[in-house]
C-alpha cells in the first residue's frame, strides 16, 4: 500500500468490493433463498452496530441453568451462562452452547399439520383448524398429557387443565430420569431422612467423596452446578474424590481413585464401608450390623484391604459425602442399594442438605417412574385415551422397546405431538402443531438440586419466532375456552410467581407486579440471597439395611452398562455441533461403540472397529467395537443418544440405540431395572470405522495401521 492510498480511499474500495460481491451473489444460487430488502427502517429490538442482551432458561435439560442470549439485529448469535442464576453462575455446558442450532435447526417444523402415521410429509393446517382440533380434544374427554421434564411452567398449566376437565394428571418423563434413577433417589431419601425433599449434595465443603455411580461431570441431576462444586472442592483444601463404578466415566477420570465394582454389588460395598467406618469411629449404627465384609468383597470384586482402606479414610474425613448415582439404583435392588448409600452419610452433620422448593404453584414434581408409564401403558391398550398430547418428551426413541409403547400408541384413536422437530414420535403422531423452541418461549423452570437457594429460572423470548409456530400454552388456553382464568402463556406465568412479590429474603425487591416482573426478565428468574438448606433430621438407621445382590437377567456373558452420553444426552443428536464433539473418553464423534476391555477383546479376537453383534433376551443390534482398557472384563458398554430413526438429517440413521436391548422391569421404587442386564456378544465379518479425535492405532498402538 502506498503513501497516497488513504483510509478513506481504502473504504471506497471496500465498499465497493462489498457491493459487487453482493451483485454477483444475486446472480447465483443464494437469490432462491435470500430476499434483499432495504433495512432503512429497523425493528425496535435493534440498534446499528450494537448487540443486546436477553436472560432465559436453558431448556437443553431441567436443570434450570440460566442463560444470557447475545443478539444483533434481531438473530440471537450466542449463549452464555447467566452469572446470577445461583445454579451455574456464568458457567454453561456443551448442550448449553449448542441450544442455538435449535433455534436455526433447518429441519425444524414450520407450520401445524396433519399426516399418515409413520409419514414424514405434513399437510399444513392454520392455527385456528388447530386450535379446534385440540379444543374437541378437550371436550371429549379420556384424554392425558405426556410432556418432558422442561418446562415447568407447561406441565403446571397441564395440571390446572386436566383437573378442570377431570381427567387423569399429566405425566412428565425423561430419559435421562430413568438413567438416574430419580424416583428411586427420592424413594431413598424418604426412608432414610424422612423427607423426599430436594437433596442438595455440599461437594464445594467436603474434604471426601464417596461417588457410587454418579457422574456429575457429565449428566447426573445438575452437572454445570455440582461440576462447579467439584471445582470449587478441587481449589480449597483439594478434597479426595473416590469414584465406584465398573466403567470409567469422566467424573471417574478426574478421581483420585476409581474402583471398577461389580455392576449391582455398589449397595453391597456402602454396607461393608459403613460397617468398618463405625467400628472405627467407635459409632453404633445398627443400619451396618450384620454386613458380612469378606462376603462383600468376594461378590463385588473389590479387595478387602481395599474396603478397609477405603473405611480409614472415610472415618478420618472431617466432612465426607457419599452420592448414590444412577447405575447402582437402576437395578431390582436399587432402593435398598440407594439406602444403604445415603446412610454413609449419618457419620457427620452437613454434607447432605434439604432445599426449600420455590413458592410457585406445586412442589418440583419428579419425573415420572417406569411404573407410571407402564400405568399409562396399561390405560392405552385398554382404550381408556381417546388423545394423546405429547411434548418434550420422545418416548419411541427414550423408552425399551420391551415396554410396549409403540404398539400401545397404534390403539389411541388421536396423537396430537407439540415436538418443534419430526422426531420418532411425532412421526406417529396424527396432528403435529410445533411450540417454539426454547429461545422464542416464555416460562419457567425450578431447580431440583445444584444450588443452596431457593429459585425458580424464568424464560422469555429472546428473539421474534422464525416460523409459523405457537406456544402450546397458548393453544391449549385458546382451545379449552375459559376454562381456565388466563388470556394466554404470559398472563399464566405472571399468575404463577405473583406470590414472589414483596418477598423479604428476595434477590430484587418489588412491591407490584409490573416492576416485578421486569425485573424478573432482566436478571432471568427469582431467587433467594441466602441459602435455604436444612441439615436432615438424625437418619432413620435404627434397623439393619438389607442389600441383596441383584439377579441376572439374560444368560449372556457380559454385564451390559448402558450410560447417557456426556455430550447428547436424549436429545442433542440433531445438533451438529455436539455430534462433532469428541467423547471426553473415546474421543469417537457421529456414531455409537461398544466399549469393551482389551483383555476380553483378545480372546474374542476382536480389534477396534469390528463389528459385533449385542443380544439380549430382548433385542439385537449391530455396534463397533472399541477397546478400552478402563472397563471390567466382564462388562460392555454402550452410550445412550444416537440411534434415530427420525429426528433431522444430523441424527436420523446414525448409531444405535441401546434403550432396544432393555426389558421392562422395574425395581420396588418403580424405576427401570436394567443394570443386572448380560448380554452375549457374537463377531461378524463386517467392520466399520468409528470416527474418533485419537491415533486410528487406538489406545496401545496395535488398531489396522494403513500405510
Amino acid at each position: 500500500m502506498t503513501d497516497n492510498f488513504s483510509r478513506r480511499d481504502f473504504l471506497k474500495l471496500a465498499g465497493l468490493g462489498a457491493a459487487t460481491a453482493t451483485i454477483l451473489t444475486g446472480c447465483g444460487p443464494a437469490s432462491r433463498y435470500v430476499v434483499r430488502e432495504p433495512y432503512t427502517k429497523m425493528p425496535e429490538y435493534t440498534y446499528n452496530g450494537q448487540s443486546t442482551f436477553y436472560a432465559t432458561t436453558c431448556r437443553e435439560c431441567a436443570a434450570a441453568c440460566g442463560l444470557v442470549i447475545r443478539t444483533h439485529q434481531g438473530r440471537a448469535i450466542k449463549a452464555e451462562g447467566n452469572p446470577y442464576n445461583p445454579v451455574n453462575l456464568g458457567k454453561t455446558c456443551a448442550r448449553g452452547q449448542a441450544s442455538l442450532q435449535g433455534l436455526y435447526n433447518p429441519d425444524r417444523i414450520q407450520n401445524p399439520g396433519q399426516h399418515k402415521r409413520g409419514e414424514k410429509t405434513f399437510t399444513d393446517m392454520d392455527w385456528d383448524a388447530a386450535i379446534g382440533v385440540v379444543g374437541k380434544a378437550l371436550a371429549g374427554g379420556d384424554f392425558a398429557f405426556l410432556l418432558g421434564t422442561a418446562p415447568d411452567h407447561l406441565f403446571d398449566l397441564a395440571g390446572e387443565l386436566s383437573k378442570a376437565y377431570a381427567a387423569a394428571a399429566p405425566l412428565r418423563f425423561s430419559a435421562l430420569a430413568v438413567f438416574e434413577a430419580r424416583a428411586t433417589l427420592g424413594e431413598a431419601a424418604r426412608a432414610i431422612f424422612g423427607k423426599p425433599d430436594n437433596l442438595f449434595f455440599d461437594l464445594s465443603n467436603a474434604d471426601l467423596v464417596f461417588s457410587f455411580g454418579a457422574n456429575f461431570l457429565e449428566t447426573w441431576l445438575s452437572p454445570v452446578a455440582y461440576t462447579r462444586e467439584f471445582a470449587n472442592m478441587r481449589r480449597a483444601k483439594r478434597g479426595y474424590l473416590v469414584q465406584f463404578e465398573p466403567r470409567m466415566s469422566q467424573t471417574a477420570a478426574k478421581a483420585d481413585e476409581w474402583i471398577p465394582v461389580r455392576p449391582g454389588t455398589e449397595g453391597l460395598v456402602a454396607l461393608a464401608l459403613g460397617k468398618l467406618a463405625a467400628e472405627i469411629k467407635g459409632k453404633v449404627l445398627p443400619a451396618f450390623n450384620g454386613v458380612d465384609v469378606a462376603a462383600v468383597a468376594e461378590a463385588s470384586g473389590v479387595e478387602q484391604a481395599t474396603l478397609e482402606r477405603l473405611a480409614q479414610l472415610f472415618a478420618a474425613a472431617e466432612r465426607p459425602v457419599a452420592l448414590p448415582g444412577g447405575a447402582p439404583l437402576a437395578q431390582s435392588n436399587g432402593l435398598e442399594a440407594g439406602k444403604a448409600i445415603l446412610a454413609l452419610n449419618a457419620f457427620t452433620s452437613g454434607g447432605v442438605y434439604l432445599t426449600a422448593p420455590a413458592a410457585v404453584n406445586d412442589a418440583y414434581h419428579r419425573p415420572a417412574s417406569l411404573k407410571e408409564m407402564a400405568a399409562l401403558i396399561e390405560r392405552m391398550n385398554a382404550g381408556k385415551i381417546k388423545t394423546l398430547f405429547v411434548h418434550g418428551v420422545n418416548p419411541l426413541f427414550e423408552l425399551p422397546r420391551a415396554l410396549g409403547f409403540r404398539e400401545a400408541l397404534e390403539k389411541v384413536p388421536t396423537v396430537i405431538s407439540f415436538a418443534s422437530f419430526p422426531d420418532e414420535t411425532a412421526l406417529a403422531a396424527d396432528y403435529v402443531f410445533p411450540d417454539h423452541t426454547g429461545l422464542e418461549s416464555w416460562g419457567y423452570q425450578r431447580a431440583a438440586t445444584g444450588a443452596g437457594q431457593t429459585l425458580i429460572s424464568g424464560a422469555q423470548p429472546v428473539i421474534a419466532p422464525f416460523y409459523n409456530t405457537r406456544a402450546t400454552a397458548d393453544v391449549l388456553l385458546a382451545a379449552s375456552a375459559g376454562k381456565l382464568p388466563y388470556a394466554d402463556e404470559v398472563a399464566f406465568v405472571q399468575a404463577q410467581v405473583t406470590g414472589l412479590i414483596g418477598a423479604a429474603d428476595g434477590f430484587f425487591g418489588a412491591g407490584d407486579l409490573p416492576s416485578f416482573w421486569a425485573q424478573f426478565q432482566q436478571f432471568g428468574g427469582w431467587w433467594t440471597n441466602d441459602a435455604k438448606l436444612s441439615v436432615p433430621e438424625t437418619p432413620l438407621l435404627d434397623k439393619a439395611l438389607q442389600v441383596e445382590a441383584p439377579p441376572v437377567q439374560g444368560e449372556g456373558e457380559f454385564y451390559l452398562h448402558v450410560f447417557p452420553s456426556p455430550i447428547l444426552a436424549e436429545a442433542g443428536a440433531n445438533k451438529p455441533w455436539l455430534q462433532e464433539i469428541p467423547d471426553p473418553m473415546t474421543t469417537v464423534m457421529w456414531n455409537s461403540w461398544l466399549e469393551m476391555n482389551p483383555v476380553t477383546a483378545d480372546e474374542l479376537g476382536l480389534l477396534d472397529d469390528d463389528v459385533v453383534q449385542v443380544i439380549s433376551p430382548f433385542g439385537m443390534l449391530e455396534v463397533s467395537v472399541y477397546r478400552y482398557p478402563a472397563i471390567r472384563p466382564d462388562t460392555v458398554a454402550i452410550p445412550f443418544g444416537q440411534g434415530h430413526t427420525a429426528y433431522g438429517r444430523y441424527a436420523e440413521g446414525r448409531g444405535v440405540n441401546p434403550a432396544d436391548l432393555l426389558g421392562g422391569d422395574f425395581n420396588s421404587a418403580g424405576d427401570l431395572a436394567f443394570s443386572g442386564l448380560k448380554v452375549q456378544i457374537k463377531k461378524t465379518d463386517k467392520k466399520q470405522t468409528l470416527s474418533r479425535l485419537e491415533s486410528k492405532l487406538g489406545v496401545y498402538g496395535i488398531g489396522e495401521k494403513k500405510e
